[in-house]
């Protein structure tokens, strides 16, 4: 399936320069949608995957559906003040800026093999900020799925050094 036809690309949003990759387009797409999450679930089907982590908010469309897919339970990695028990946090860098995502510190099980879901992978501060929360909560990460990559950005190579990462459609130069 071509993915690319079903993304919507908006120039200069949500600043001058950047190409915003939208994929509600994709995600309103029964055939793409249902494309999207019958390829990555068979990819892990006979993985030993206990849990399936989605990063805010387009991760948890995309590992929610996964998760139920394998029969796995899901956790969110939230924006900072989002969750309201007791969390870890971890910061990253933006372009411009600082962020922090956290998760519940009860989440993760020591020794739990999580799969990592994000919609996009660009420069990596939030997908290896993710990682580091499961991996401070004892869980290890089996690999991170993306539908999107901008190998362009630099975050694909950054996380490749510790971690497997897939993508499903990736935008270079574009």
């Amino acid at each position: 399936m071509d993915l690319k036809s079903v993304i919507r690309t908006i120039p200069n949003w949500p600043k001058q320069g950047v190409m915003f990759r939208d994929i509600t387009t994709l995600f309103k797409d029964a055939k793409a949608f249902n494309y999207v999450i019958d390829k990555l679930s068979e990819r892990y089907k006979n993985d030993h995957i206990d849990l399936v982590a989605g990063i805010e908010s387009r991760g948890f469309i995309l590992g929610g559906a996964i998760a139920y897919r394998l029969h796995k339970g899901f956790v969110p990695i939230r924006k900072e003040g989002k969750l309201p028990a007791k969390t870890n946090k971890e910061h990253y860098e933006l372009e411009y800026g600082r962020a922090v995502v956290e998760v519940h510190v009860d989440a993760i099980p020591k020794g739990s093999r999580v799969l990592l879901c994000d919609d996009l992978i660009a420069t990596g501060g939030t997908a290896l900020a993710a990682c580091k929360l499961i991996e401070g909560l004892g869980g290890k990460v089996v690999e991170c799925a993306f539908i999107i990559g901008l190998p362009d950005l630099g975050g694909m190579k950054k996380l490749e050094e510790k971690y497997k990462v897939i993508t499903l459609v990736d935008f270079e130069g574009e």
